[in-house]
């Protein structure tokens, strides 16, 4: 069966799922062949899911490959490139939105006026882990909410180049390991200065500090207390409205 990249990313679990029963999938862009998706045990596999730490991979992605697949035109899906593996953003659910857009208005307040700006997902943030350039380590990465105090990084396509401050990540049931592993090892190994994990099941936030791309520190924080950044003084968040009853 052949498809396109569009078809592939309008009926994603379609198409999972006829691979998972046992389905060989070649998926095209301009009529060209960039990758195959077949079910688990065959030979060649391809993974695009939210949690591709589950599987054993056989390769790493590109930089090429990636936009190849995701398509470099707007799309409603969105999608990460981690490690040379591709992962397929899930929709956020209610408890992940308000806790996102909660915190971002407290960010939004306390930042106006200062040098710099927090920005929300959707929002391309290319990394390279601790490599000389991007094309070396091409990451690129889409946090809930993040902190820029450079934004002459912004390159002529609109995404971000440099190295946020601040990273916040609100965890759901799906990307909790990448999260909390996979991400804060990408962030901290890039040179971002603070890591916040909100996890509204426990509903507690906990905050990294990074010093010389090591953890420096760490602290976390209940419902009933308010957050301090490490980095930015006198950056205080409340957490009662961050999680709902």
């Amino acid at each position: 069966m052949k498809i396109s990249t569009t078809t592939l990313q309008n009926a994603f679990g379609k198409y999972l799922r006829l691979a998972s029963e046992g389905s060989t999938i070649y998926i095209e862009k301009n009529q060209k062949p960039i990758a195959v998706l077949k079910g688990i045990g065959e030979e060649e596999r391809f993974y695009l899911r939210e949690e591709a730490a589950d599987y054993e991979t056989v390769r790493r992605y590109s930089y090429e490959e990636f936009l190849d697949l995701t398509g470099e035109e707007e799309s409603e899906k969105q999608y990460e490139l981690i490690d040379g593996q591709i992962y397929m953003m899930s929709s956020p659910l209610f408890p992940h939105q308000v806790a996102v857009n909660e915190i971002f208005g407290q960010f939004y307040n306390w930042f106006k006026g200062k040098p710099c700006r927090p920005l929300t997902a959707p929002f391309d943030v290319r990394l390279y882990n601790e490599a000389k350039s991007f094309k070396d380590d091409p990451n690129v990465v889409q946090p809930d909410i993040l902190v820029i105090c450079d934004p002459e990084m912004i390159n002529e396509k609109g995404s971000y180049d440099g190295i946020p401050t601040l990273v916040v990540e609100v965890l759901s049931k799906s990307t909790k390991s990448k999260d909390m592993m996979i991400k804060s090892n990408l962030y901290m190994r890039s040179g971002v200065s603070e890591y916040w994990i909100v996890d509204t099941e426990n509903q507690q936030i906990i905050v990294y500090s990074f010093e010389n791309r090591k953890l420096a520190q760490n602290k976390a924080y209940t419902r009933s207390q308010q957050v301090t950044s490490m980095v930015f003084e006198g950056l205080i968040i409340d957490t009662e409205d961050v999680f709902i009853d």
